[in-house]
């Protein structure tokens, strides 16, 4: 590796807690219980050194005031805010923020029903999203994958980031199955991230599955920042996909731009 490699960061989160309540911090160990700035972020990856933050994509953070998030969303800084994927319940009648690249309903929380992606509505609103560029960011409950496929399978045409590795708790076989079906549908993409960093040895099973099961170019570099620390830690987790993949340009940049429709 050499030179400075150009990044954006596919998955990123920034919270004001003097404005905002996110309940499910309440459930974490308190590590991340407090505000994060778009500015700190930038810091994080300038403190790297060879690296050159180019901006990334802002995805919902699950509180309970969608509303309140897309006012605060409109003012972050054009410059390194490139996508906006904000909070909507996915249906063909669904209210979508004028500023939003797509949108995410989060399907891995207790609120949301199992099999909540295979309701009619859901699959009409895929559709209806399809028809209007509009992405879909994902985030699954690893054990509903297989119901992801079916849903997602009746609209091929949709295009779906699959995030955190499908929510990766192990290599069994189930999960290995879900995701090598995953992996057939035309306009998926995958974020590499959401993993612990400790097991070296899962680590480089799971990295090397990924690139086994998904072509290069549907693979996206994420950090999950600021909750990536709480089963990592954001240099060691770039530090970690740098390895894997060799400061591949494609990974690290040009992927996400396809993905979401970003320009610079």
């Amino acid at each position: 590796m050499s030179g400075t490699l150009e990044i954006i960061d596919s998955h990123f989160h920034v919270w004001d807690l003097a404005r905002q309540n996110l309940p499910w911090l309440a459930e974490t160990n308190g590590a991340i219980t407090r505000t994060y700035t778009i500015d700190e972020l930038a810091s994080r990856y300038e403190a790297i050194g060879d690296v050159a933050f180019l901006g990334g994509v802002y995805v919902e953070v699950d509180s309970d005031d969608p509303l309140l998030e897309d006012e605060i969303a409109r003012g972050f800084p054009q410059d390194k805010v490139l996508a906006l994927m904000l909070r909507s319940r996915v249906s063909p009648w669904m209210r979508v923020p004028i500023h939003a690249a797509g949108v995410r309903e989060p399907l891995h929380v207790p609120s949301s029903p199992k099999g909540r992606c295979l309701e009619a509505s859901f699959v009409e609103g895929l559709r209806a999203l399809a028809g209007r560029g509009l992405p879909f960011e994902s985030c699954n409950r690893v054990g509903e994958l297989g119901d992801l496929y079916e849903a997602l399978a009746r609209v091929p045409e949709e295009t779906v980031i699959l995030n955190h590795l499908g929510n990766v708790q192990a290599l069994d076989e189930r999960y290995l199955a879900a995701m090598r079906r995953l992996a057939t549908l035309p306009n998926l993409y995958v974020k590499v991230s959401g993993f612990p960093t400790a097991d070296q040895a899962f680590v480089n099973e799971l990295l090397g599955f990924a690139k086994d099961a998904f072509s290069p170019e549907r693979l996206l570099y994420a950090s999950n920042w600021p909750v990536v620390e709480l089963y990592s830690t954001f240099e060691e987790n770039l530090a970690v996909l740098r390895e894997a993949f060799a400061d591949d340009e494609g990974f690290f940049r040009d992927n996400a731009m396809h993905a979401y429709g970003i320009s610079l």
